[in-house]
């Protein structure tokens, strides 16, 4: 199984991926060491992404994904993954190879603001939130588990497990 862990930034991918990879027993990676130098440096300085910027990106998290399919072994993924496009790359195309799966962790505007605001260490400037919000083509229940972030984090995961 591979699941990607999707939403804007200040989401909650990490800590909820983290967690679903602790409790079903395989590896996490944050999609954010996916990124270039050049793409961490342009949303440090409050530049957002293009499709240019992001193809490349997504391309090194499928590599990862296929990867894992090869060897048999089940990931977790924490990525934006913002347009369906996006997802349809990571799945593996617009039908998909039906191993990956999304969980959509969604939030307001202004409980993702005030998580990134209080965020340290972390290249994201909090400016852009609003453009990844623009950007955000939000899931549909046929492609992704949908859970609000106003839950605790267990509950986020307990969420998820029971929905999986």
């Amino acid at each position: 199984m591979i699941l990607i862990v999707m939403g804007v930034s200040g989401a909650g991918k990490t800590l909820i991926g983290e967690l679903l990879a602790e409790r079903l027993g395989c590896s996490f990676v944050d999609g954010d060491v996916f990124h270039s130098a050049a793409n961490k440096e342009k949303m440090a300085q409050g530049i957002a992404l293009t499709d240019d910027d992001r193809w490349p990106w997504l391309a090194s998290i499928r590599d990862a994904i296929e990867d894992k399919v090869r060897a048999g072994e089940s990931l977790i993924v924490g990525c934006s993954a913002l347009k369906r496009a996006y997802r349809d790359v990571l799945r593996g195309g617009a039908q998909g190879d039906g191993v990956v799966r999304f969980v959509y962790l969604k939030g307001s505007f202004d409980v993702l603001h005030e998580r990134l605001a209080t965020r340290g260490r972390h290249f994201f400037n909090p400016s852009l939130l609003q453009s990844q919000l623009d950007t955000l083509e939000e899931p549909g229940e046929d492609e992704a588990i949908t859970v609000g972030i106003e839950l605790s984090p267990p509950a986020i995961v307990d969420e998820v497990v029971a929905r999986l």
